[in-house]
Order: C-alpha cells, then structure tokens, then sequence
C-alpha cells in the first residue's frame, strides 16, 4: 500500500523541515506488516494516548498493533503543544526586546520580526523531535504499524485497510479536532484552525481570533506580539471563561495592555468577504447593537469535537455521543474488551492528560487493574504572558462538596524574586482542608507558573499539607517561595486566640 496519493502525506510548506517530518510521521513508502495471528493489544490512534499505549505495552513483552490514519504524533507534534510553544517561545523573546529598556537595556532596533524566520524554526524543532513519535521508531520496539483507515469489524477486530487485527485488548485514542461552530458565512469567508495556523509563512496583517479560551488566547497574543493587529471575539464575558475569575483579570489586563482588543459576550451574527477591499469581517452583536471585526484572516479557536466518524463503533458495541466515547471510571468502553485514552474521551482534552489516562488504561486492560481516572491530579496552564495554572479544586466547587475551606492568596509583589525579575503581574492561590491544611486545589498566575504548578500536583498526589509546605527550605529567591510563604499563612491561621493566650500565659512565666 502507497500513502504518495493522500491529502494528508504532504505538510505545507514543502520545505526540508516538513519533509523531514512528513517522512517520520507519514513516510509516503511505508509497507504495513503481515498481521499477527492475533494480539494483546491494538490501538487505533498514534497520537500521545496512543503512543504512550503501544509503547508501554510493547516494553513489556505484549504483542502490539497500532494504526494510525493521519500524522503519527497526533495533535501534540503535528498542530498542538510543539509548534504552538515554539511560537510562543519566539513571542516571548520579541516582546523581552521591547521591553528592555525598563531593565536599563537599550535594545538595538526596533524589535521588529523576521515571522518567515520565526516559522522556520517552528518547522525545524518540530521535525527534529518528530523522531521520537515516527513508524520506524515504533516498528523498532516490535510494534507492528498500519498507516491507514481503522474501524471494528466486531467485538474483537478491527480491520486496517483491508487487514484483520484480532485482539485481546484495544484502545481507542483516535484524538479530538477543531470545532467549527455555524456561523453564517464563516466557510465561504475561509478560516485557519490550529491545523492550519502553523503553515503560515506571512503573517496576517489584521487576524481576528474567534473564541477566548487557551488557544484563542495563546495564539492571540502571540501574533500580537509577531506585529498583526488583532481581535478576539468571544461570546464568554471574559477569557478562559472556566478559569478563576481573578486569574481571568489579570490576563485580560494582560491583553489589552498588548494592543489586543477584546470583545466578549459578544454574538457573532455572520461572516462577510468583502471582495471590493478583500478583507474579511465578522459582524456580531454586544449590548444590543451590532458592531465589526474587520481582519485579513480568522482564526477558529472554539473547542474540540472528538473522531468517531469511520470507526464503526456499533460493529463492536461501543457507545458514543458528541462529547466522545463513553466510558467509566476505569477507561472501559461498554465493550469490555476496548478502552479509550486522550482526546476522544469526555473530561480533560490535554497531552498530559493523554499519557496519564493511557498509563491507566493499559493497566486496567492487560492487568485486571481497577484504577480510577477521577483519582488523577490533573494539572494545567495556559501559556500566554503571564501563565494562568491550576490544579484540583476551585475554592467553590470545594465548598459544593460540602468541604469546609479555606481560601489564601498570594500576590507576587510579596515574593522577592518576582520583584527582582519585575514580574510581579499575578498571584498564587491555594484552597485548603481549613483544619488539616490538605491541599484541594491552587491557581498560580506567573511568568512561569506552568514550571510552578508541579509542586502543588505533587503535594496533592502526595498528601502534602501547607504545614509541610511551610517547613519545607525553598532556595532564595526564587517564585516558588509562594507556595512556602502560603504555608506559612496557613500556619499563622492555627494561632487561634485561645492560643495566643496560652502562648502568652507561658512567656509570662519565662519571664
């Protein structure tokens, strides 16, 4: 079987990074194997999930099929976290430029952005990790791949172009795309999605940004910072609309402050082209009157909708609805032979989520395992400037659980080395067992709090309290001396007055 015809063997541009990648991920004369008599496990999917599935299960002796009908990587190589955070990084380093000045650094020039450049490298660092995630990679560890079309062909098959897998176990991890929502006109309008955006090699001159959450904003603020002038239009009354709401507030001030302009609660009526000018506007309505975005292209950037499509999953009994596949606390699909890991399934659409949510899956189906994927202390961070990441709880939906507690904050104008750094934008925020001082849940918003939230996760997996927190030496001065300075809160919180008088009885008689 040929991949030289498909669509998607090719990635644009057509320039050495992308064939070096394409030939990784999709190699155009890549032969699927002769099928095992049967396996232990086939997974459909060579996204994170995936991989993390087929790896794992092959280092440990099982015979291994995966099938992959798109770019071996998934979204994570291919349009998510690796280009996106090279963007990102490159953002980053033009705004440093234009902000130099206020560290008593005179930049030479203006700042200005070679994007052509920018993009290149994009391509370059992604082909260079795209080995990790490649056909031969895998077929190395014994693992056997078909490139190509997947679906069930009953309980305990899945056909691969025309090839019968028999399996003991499988594990769907088909992944989620873009969501498009039905906005007149928006199609014929023609738009980029984050499978689209990394192909650019001009930059828009005006883009506007459909939808507020991580990716809208992220890739918002990095174009801004690339030069283009931008909107993001959203229907939220605010961005990342399910993050705290002070976290929110900071980032919008953030923004702004960058020359983006926000229109939130805002309800897109219709997309127009307007060939007499060839720009694209997007009309919608806010308090009762209707107002435009007027760009040169539109990014989408409203969410995830899970690949089902072709599966055939009734052929195997597996249920399915548009939040994805349907399965329970341990990953099983209603056919108990299959799982499902990543995107594809309802609750937390990131990689990281993916490889923690494969681990279980392959333990719960080739070990009779009974782990539970709502015992995962799932982190998370949006990577605009500043960061906003958060872990477990919010202070409210604690409280719903009827939990008693106790909400402490931090801002970064109280640790030193976010003074230092001129970094004191944000805050840190730990909700906790009042009494125990059991860590429920914490946002952080910082330069780096993505690097920062770890040691939240680790203290909740662990069952750290803020008393050990608090007892625990930090180095000076870094940012992470807030989650010790919040220990110290909560600390000071336990000196009751009943206390303080004790204390006093007792220094009286020291005297």
């Amino acid at each position: 079987m040929t991949l030289a015809a498909l669509p998607y063997s090719r990635v644009m541009p057509d320039d050495e990074h992308n064939r070096v990648l394409v030939s990784h991920v999709r190699p155009s004369d890549w032969v699927s194997p002769r099928p095992a008599r049967r396996y232990n496990l086939v997974v459909i999917g060579a996204g994170t999930a995936g991989l993390v599935s087929a790896v794992g299960a092959a280092s440990l002796g099982a015979k291994v099929a995966i099938v992959e009908r798109h770019l071996m990587g998934g979204d994570c190589l291919n349009y998510g976290c690796v280009p996106s955070k090279a963007l990102l990084r490159a953002a980053r380093a033009a705004a440093g430029v234009r902000s130099a000045s206020r560290f008593g650094v005179e930049a030479c020039g203006d700042g200005r952005v070679d994007f052509a450049a920018v993009m290149a490298r994009m391509r370059r660092l992604r082909a260079a990790l795209s080995h990790h995630d490649s056909a031969a990679r895998l077929a190395g560890l014994g693992i056997d791949v078909f490139l190509g079309e997947a679906r069930f062909a009953g309980t305990d098959v899945i056909d691969a172009g025309g090839r019968q897998l028999r399996f003991s176990r499988a594990i769907v991890a088909t992944g989620a795309r873009h969501a498009v929502p039905p906005i007149p006109g928006l199609r014929d309008a023609g738009y980029l999605t984050n499978e689209t955006v990394f192909s650019l090699t001009e930059r828009p001159r005006r883009l506007i940004v459909i939808g507020a959450g991580p990716i809208g904003c992220e890739l918002g603020q990095a174009f801004r910072r690339f030069g283009s002038d931008v909107v993001i239009v959203s229907l939220d009354p605010r961005v990342l609309p399910r993050e705290d709401p002070d976290a929110s507030a900071v980032l919008h001030q953030a923004l702004v402050r960058d020359g983006i302009q926000l229109a939130l609660g805002a309800r897109i009526v219709r997309v127009e082209r307007r060939p007499e000018s060839s720009h694209t506007v997007v009309v919608y309505e806010r308090n009762g009157r209707e107002e435009e975005a007027v760009g040169d292209d539109i990014l989408v950037a409203v969410g995830r909708s899970p690949n089902v499509e072709g599966l055939d999953l009734a052929a195997a009994g597996i249920a399915a609805d548009n939040a994805g596949i349907t399965v329970d606390e341990h990953l099983r699909t209603t056919n108990r032979r299959v799982f499902a890991a990543g995107d594809i399934c309802p609750r937390f659409k990131l990689t990281h989520a993916a490889d923690a949510m494969a681990r279980l899956a392959l333990q719960n189906a080739l070990f009779f395992g009974r782990k539970k994927v709502s015992r995962l202390v799932m982190p998370w961070c949006t990577y605009t400037a500043p960061e906003v990441a958060h872990v477990g709880m919010y202070g409210d939906e604690a409280r719903q659980r009827g939990l008693d507690v106790l909400t402490l904050t931090l801002p970064l104008a109280e640790v030193d080395r976010a003074v230092l750094d001129d970094d004191t934008e944000g805050f840190a925020r730990v909700h906790t067992e009042r009494r125990s001082g059991r860590v429920l849940g914490a946002t952080l918003v910082a330069t780096d709090a993505g690097e920062l939230i770890g040691e939240m996760a680790v203290a909740m997996t662990a069952g750290v309290t803020l008393g050990t927190l608090s007892r625990t030496i930090h180095a000076y001065p870094t940012q992470s001396e807030a989650w010790k300075k919040l220990g110290d809160a909560w600390n000071r919180t336990r000196v009751t007055p009943r206390v303080r008088a004790l204390f006093d009885m007792l220094f009286r008689l020291r005297r």
